[in-house]
């Protein structure tokens, strides 16, 4: 997903608060909440991006859905997201918190995608390729099974990505096999 450059700004204004206030972790853990509560309730999001639904009802339904399970500090945010007319865009600014808390952390994640599920020893390996690459950081592997790549992995870290899975190999050899220069004799 796309995030929009002033989902950042006010990520990067809530973690400041955060860190200032030394509630980082918490924060963060209630900014996940507030995504992967947006992105799983389909009926919330309409609601969030509905003109017709006044910016009062929205903060109420907000106060209702998370009521005891974000901080204090986390509520308010959400509501001055709400009385700024950004309430659409909680999501976005949840992805945006999460990006910039592992930023801090230095975590990176590591997407992993095999065409069967990895064994405890390629976790192991990818995960030192990927240290080795990117010292001083913290690995995170997101794996995914992708059948569709007959065998093999493909690793990807931020804009990098190494592909090594078998459906590559055959289209590289089908991409040689078009260009043969070899004209039979009429």
């Amino acid at each position: 997903m796309n995030i929009a450059p002033v989902a950042y700004r006010y990520a990067r204004s809530l973690m400041e608060l955060a860190k200032e206030r030394g509630q980082l972790d918490a924060t963060h853990e209630d900014m996940a909440l507030v995504a992967r509560t947006c992105f799983g309730n389909r009926d919330l999001m309409n609601m969030l991006k509905s003109p017709v639904v006044n910016a009062d009802k929205k903060d109420k339904v907000l106060d209702l859905v998370f009521a005891g399970n974000i901080g204090e500090m986390t509520a308010k945010f959400l509501s001055i997201m709400v009385r700024k007319n950004r309430e659409a865009m909680l999501p976005e600014v949840a992805q945006a918190f999460a990006e910039l808390y592992r930023t801090h952390q230095n975590i990176t994640i590591c997407e992993v995608r095999s065409a069967a599920p990895l064994t405890e020893e390629s976790r192991l390996q990818v995960k030192a390729l990927v240290e080795k690459k990117y010292p001083g950081q913290s690995i995170t592997l997101s794996e995914k099974v992708d059948t569709d790549l007959i065998g093999g992995v493909v690793i990807r870290v931020g804009d990098e990505q190494y592909d090594g899975s078998v459906s590559r190999q055959l289209n590289d050899l089908r991409r040689k096999f078009s260009e043969n220069p070899y004209v039979p004799a009429i």
